[in-house]
């Protein structure tokens, strides 16, 4: 009966010693703050104010404020000849500009790093020829990488040398090509790969 009673005491000493540990704990820990709308919000810094384009009645679309214009249908004042840096040959008509082969390629007096491009082109209505003869040109980055310009309109050609692909590199998610005399549009976000001073790829 007396080493019944001991062990009843102990038991009980035992579990009244863990409920006070437990009230301790729960008493010390801290409890977070409760959420408020305003704890989410920041108000800087503050993106700069851009004026987007507007549509005319003819449907042409006039470019943002903070656009860069690099053509503005009238002359070629910011382009260069590729070859040597002359004075760019390219043919202004109409308020486009045509490639003039005899005269090679164009490039922009101005230098870029990360950009987005916005491009509008055609294919002439009367193109012949097939593959890579059909309206071939290109629009080259950092004069490394190139996005295709060509007919792809129902015209077979290896596909990671149609339109839209990074030229012999990568093809198009999709074949988004209009028919020849109807114009096509490139939105190019390019971001220019950097190295270290050891010329190793780094981003």
């Amino acid at each position: 009966m007396k080493q019944t009673i001991i062990l009843f005491v102990a038991v009980s000493v035992l579990i009244l010693a863990t409920g006070i540990n437990a009230a301790a704990q729960e008493t010390t820990t801290p409890q977070p703050e409760a959420m408020r709308p305003g704890m989410s919000e920041y108000y800087t810094p503050k993106p700069p104010v851009v004026t987007p384009g507007t549509v005319t009645n003819n449907a042409v679309m006039s470019p943002p404020s903070d656009a860069i214009i690099l053509f503005d249908g009238k002359d070629l004042s910011e382009w260069v000849s590729a070859r040597g840096g002359g004075e760019a040959e390219w043919d202004v008509h109409d308020g486009v500009m045509t490639v003039n082969k005899q005269k090679g390629d164009i490039m922009t007096k101005r230098s870029f790093k990360d950009y987005q491009l916005h491009i509008e082109w055609m294919i002439p209505e009367n193109i012949t020829g097939e593959g890579q003869g059909r309206g071939n040109s290109g629009v080259y980055m950092q004069n490394k990488y190139e996005i295709q310009i060509l007919d792809s309109y129902n015209s077979e050609t290896y596909v990671n040398g149609q339109a839209g692909s990074i030229y012999k590199q990568s093809p198009p998610l999709v074949n988004s090509m209009r028919k020849p005399g109807e114009w096509n549009v490139y939105d190019i976000i390019y971001k220019a790969p950097t190295f270290t001073k050891e010329g190793k790829y780094r981003t």
